[in-house]
C-alpha cells in the first residue's frame, strides 16, 4: 500500500514515516502543503495523511483542492487537539477521518488501516492469483498448505505485481513505487528482487510466473 504523508515537523515526519515503512507501507513524505498537492495529483496513492497546519497550502486547503478536482483517495487529517473547528472543516471538505495530536503510533496505524478498508476500491487482506495467495497482514506467500514469509521488500514487490497482474510494469515504475521517488537505490535492485520472487514461486510450485518483456517490464501471468 502506498501512502503520501505531509507534515512540516521534520523530526515527527521522519519518525512516523519510519514506523509506517516498518509496517510494510510505502511512504512518500513531504513537508508543506504545496508539495502535498503536487504529489497527490501526479502519483497514485492508496491513502493520504495530511497535517492541518503546514506552510504554503494548509491541510484543509490541499484536501479541498483535491476533492474539487475529483480526486477520491481517502484522506486522514492530523489536527491540533483543541481545534474542533479544524476537524469540522476537514470533514466538511471531504476528509475520511481525523486524528487529534498528540496521538499514539498504535492508534495512527489503526486509523490508517481503517481508512484503507473504506476505500472505494476495496483491497482484501488476502490477495489471490492462480494458486497463490498473499496475506497482507502476515506477509506470507502461500500455495496449498505451503507458505513462506517474505521480507519487507519482497512483499512490497509481490503485492504490486499481484494488484496489477496482467499489466506490464516497467523497472522504473517498480523502483519508484516500492523504493520511493527519492531512493538512491540502483535500478538493478529491482532485478534482484524479481529473481528472489521467482525462486519463491518455484519453491511453492506456483502455477503463476513473473514474465518479462524486453523494454516494457514485468507482469504476473498464469502458466498455461
Amino acid at each position: 500500500m502506498k501512502l503520501l504523508y505531509a507534515e512540516d515537523e521534520k523530526s515527527m515526519a521522519e519518525a512516523v514515516s519510519d514506523i509506517l515503512r516498518y509496517h510494510k507501507f510505502t511512504v512518500d513524505t513531504v513537508y508543506n502543503g504545496n508539495d502535498a498537492y503536487d504529489y497527490a495529483v501526479s502519483e497514485k496513492y492508496d491513502g493520504i495523511i495530511l497535517d492541518v497546519m503546514m506552510p504554503g497550502l494548509n491541510g484543509i486547503e490541499v484536501l479541498t483542492k483535491l476533492r474539487q478536482s475529483g480526486n477520491k483517495v481517502p484522506v486522514l487529517l492530523l489536527t491540533a487537539k483543541a481545534e474542533v473547528e479544524d476537524r469540522v472543516a476537514g470533514l466538511d471538505a471531504g476528509a475520511d477521518d481525523y486524528l487529534p495530536k498528540p496521538f499514539s503510533m498504535k492508534e495512527l496505524l489503526a486509523r490508517v488501516r481503517a481508512m484503507l478498508r473504506r476505500r472505494e476500491t476495496f483491497t482484501p487482506d488476502v490477495l489471490s492469483f492462480g494458486n497463490i495467495s498473499l496475506n497482507m497482514q502476515s506477509c506470507e506467500l502461500s500455495c496449498s498448505k505451503e507458505s513462506v514469509a517474505l521480507s519487507k521488500l519482497e512483499y512490497q514487490v509481490m503485492e504490486l505485481l499481484m494488484l496489477n497482474h496482467g499489466i506490464y510494469l516497467s523497472t522504473e515504475d517498480i523502483l519508484t513505487k516500492v523504493w520511493g521517488y527519492d531512493t538512491e537505490a540502483d535500478i538493478g535492485v529491482v532485478w534482484v528482487y524479481i529473481s528472489y520472487l521467482r525462486r519463491r514461486l518455484a519453491a511453492l510450485h506456483a502455477n503463476i510466473e513473473i514474465r518479462a518483456k524486453r523494454g516494457i517490464g514485468y507482469t504476473l501471468e498464469v502458466v498455461p
